[in-house]
């Protein structure tokens, strides 16, 4: 970070803690001023600010029917800035409802990412009631130690809730877990109950690597062991600990989710996992099996919430939809960032390993609207697809016939009348899927954005193949292989796309069935 950046960063803290203690002057959330929804770029179905920045999904826990999710939002600039937890709640992760900003900076430092717990026993000491109090651990960043050159200006701290999250109260012992490592990035924790050995496990971010720690009361914490990658020196962020059922034998194993800074599939940041167990003290893995979530571009820190009411081969979690290359530096105005959708996650038998399916949660096709059928289609060259739905926003189910399908090269484009242009190709021949962004809308913002075209490797040994495209406004989700394959991308077109044509190359692309869906806003404005 420059000089001058931190030394800006300071300032804003300094004048953050002139407040004394009081709460700052309202945000445009609390201040119920209109909300741009339906400005150019805002995705209509995907979480978004009201306004200003907004970067890693936070404190994500469930409780009597809501979801809460929580995010690092900087409620004073569309860049990143001193960082407070934001807040919403949903009663089927798909409409939100904005709150107030849960957590603000204050004589510690920055609110950066962490979780949040229901303590259903009240181990921490902390519940006033028979409510089930909520705990939140979260990262306290000190920028002034980090501009004087400090170590340990990143400490794990608490706040609670004793009434299912609407209001938080920072602890007072806080911070509750000091950086004893001489190592400066020590953030992001995560927490899980491991049942067990009857202790709270900590799963914390230390630069390459995670570290683990216990407690039983969420307050007092003893390191355990560590995970990494010999000689891998990438960053490590948001790590995510959870157990996970085999369907096929019943067992239960364990799941490590850590986002990396550096050097993913298509550059820039990515999520990845590594699937192995843990015995309450250590992880064990094979370091050399991590595994990418989403080989797209724009799925960061994506972590998952605790007590959702799931099955034990379930899990949900979200998502940032960015990259740190170009985050702050997109063009939106009023806003910057949105979250993926929230994905379900479960293990899948892939010869003697695993691998984490995913897909859309399905209350999400409670936003289909008009119905638009393919049916058994061939496709040779190109053919324009037309019904009642909008190509900027709509979902794509098409079933390939790969027995019957000679092309060698297939896909799906869409343009817009001022030229712009994004393709989705399905490369037989080297068994890939790609993206290609570099002319989805005007150039200028940022030189990493527009490279590629970006790929994954797609399996095509079957004899049918599944393919599931989310599309709104600005960004595509595309799934594939029944969740196996996940690709995130963002876009910034001059216009909406307004065309969608399917197409193949040197030979048929046949479907054997296929289906496109309007699908509806979830923001008044977006309607």
């Amino acid at each position: 970070m420059h000089f001058n950046r931190i030394l800006l960063l300071v300032i804003c803290f300094a004048s953050l803690l002139a407040c004394k203690g009081e709460k700052p002057e309202p945000s445009l959330i609390e201040t119920g001023k209109p909300r741009a929804y339906g400005e150019p770029h805002r995705p209509r179905f995907h979480f978004t600010p009201p306004a200003q920045w907004m970067n890693d999904p936070n404190g994500m826990f469930y409780l009597n029917g809501e979801y809460h999710l929580s995010y690092q939002y900087y409620p004073d600039s569309t860049v990143w800035g001193p960082m407070h937890w934001g807040h919403a709640v949903s009663k089927d992760l798909v409409r939100w409802e904005h709150l107030p900003i849960a957590l603000y900076p204050d004589s510690l430092g920055y609110i950066f990412s962490g979780s949040a717990v229901v303590d259903h026993d009240n181990t921490s000491g902390l519940a006033a009631g028979d409510t089930p109090v909520v705990v939140a651990a979260f990262t306290h960043h000190d920028p002034v130690g980090e501009q004087a050159g400090a170590n340990d200006f990143q400490k794990q701290s608490l706040a609670f809730s004793p009434d299912g999250g609407r209001t938080w109260t920072k602890y007072a012992g806080n911070p509750v877990l000091a950086n004893e490592t001489g190592i400066r990035d020590f953030r992001d924790p995560k927490l899980i109950w491991h049942e067990p050995t009857g202790k709270w496990i900590m799963a914390l971010a230390v630069y390459d690597r995670v570290q683990f720690y216990a407690s039983p009361d969420l307050k007092q914490w003893t390191y355990l062991s560590e995970f990494g990658i010999p000689g891998d020196t990438r960053l490590w962020e948001c790590p995510d600990l959870f157990p996970l059922l085999d369907p096929e034998t019943g067992e239960t194993r364990w799941v490590l989710l850590v986002s990396i800074q550096q050097d993913a599939p298509n550059g820039g940041t990515a999520t990845s996992y590594f699937i192995g167990d843990f015995d309450g003290t250590r992880f064990l893995a094979d370091p050399d099996r991590q595994q990418w979530l989403d080989w797209g571009t724009d799925n960061y820190a994506f972590v998952t919430w605790d007590n959702a009411p799931v099955s034990p081969d379930r899990r949900i979690g979200i998502g940032w939809m960015s990259n740190w290359q170009y985050a702050q530096q997109v063009p939106t105005e009023a806003w910057r960032s949105a979250m993926t959708v929230p994905r379900v996650l479960s293990l899948r038998r892939e010869g003697e390993g695993y691998f984490l399916a995913s897909a859309p949660i399905g209350a999400l096709e409670s936003l289909r609207a008009e119905e638009t059928r393919l049916g058994r289609r061939v496709i040779i060259g190109e053919q324009e697809i037309q019904g009642s739905f909008s190509p900027d926003r709509c979902e794509l189910l098409l079933q390939t016939d790969l027995e019957r399908t000679t092309a060698s090269l297939f896909g799906i484009t869409l343009t817009n009348p001022g030229g712009d242009r994004l393709i989705i190709g399905l490369d037989r021949e080297n068994g890939q899927v790609w993206v290609d962004r570099r002319n989805s809308g005007p150039k200028g913002f940022s030189d990493a954005f527009f490279v590629g075209p970006h790929s994954a490797p797609l399996d095509f040994g079957e004899a049918t193949m599944d393919l599931r495209l989310l599309l709104d406004v600005a960004s595509l989700e595309l799934f594939a292989g029944e969740g196996k394959l996940n690709f995130t991308e963002v876009f910034f077109p001059s216009s909406p796309f307004q065309t969608l044509t399917v197409w193949a190359q040197d030979g048929e692309w046949v479907l054997s069935d296929g289906r496109v869906y309007s699908l509806g806003g979830i923001w008044e404005e977006a309607q």
